[in-house]
């Protein structure tokens, strides 16, 4: 399984807690890092993008090597790496099943994904996902409506 995403260094989101699941489930575990970020349970306090070229290098390095049956799409915290890793992906033959979680939002539901990221996870990565699974708080963003009750939810 391949995990594309952020490293948290606390292990509590991004790469590092995929990688946990994966082997936890006794899965092989990869990553593609799209961001490095000073965090821990308490917050965010900084974040370094990675080149979308050097993002692309990662993910084709892998596909060219090791046989990858799953994707995992964690952060992708820029237009033009999200835009970076939908092209990339596009040129997989048979690209495996896609799991996209559109990270937009913290736990306590801050927005901090912007305007044309957002529009862009929707318009490029979504159409190449296999199951999305957004928070209440980013179903909310997608939808651009307030979400009520447990139908609407659905």
């Amino acid at each position: 399984a391949l995990s594309i995403a952020g490293v948290d260094p606390s292990g509590g989101a991004g790469v590092l807690a995929d990688i946990k699941v994966f082997i936890a489930h006794g899965v092989y575990a990869m990553g593609a890092i799209t961001a490095v970020t000073a965090q821990n349970t308490k917050g965010i306090f900084g974040m370094q993008l990675v080149e979308p070229k050097l993002i692309e290098d990662q993910i084709r390095a892998i596909f060219d090597d090791i046989r990858v049956d799953v994707i995992k799409i964690g952060v992708v915290p820029s237009v033009e790496i999200i835009k970076s890793v939908a092209k990339t992906l596009r040129e997989i033959k048979n690209l495996p099943p896609v799991v996209l979680d559109p990270v937009m939002s913290c736990k306590n539901g801050d927005i901090w994904l912007e305007g044309a990221a957002k529009d862009a996870i929707v318009e490029e990565l979504f159409p190449l996902a296999s199951v999305i699974t957004p928070n209440i708080f980013e179903a909310r963003e997608i939808l651009k409506r307030e979400l009520k009750g447990e139908g609407e939810l659905k």
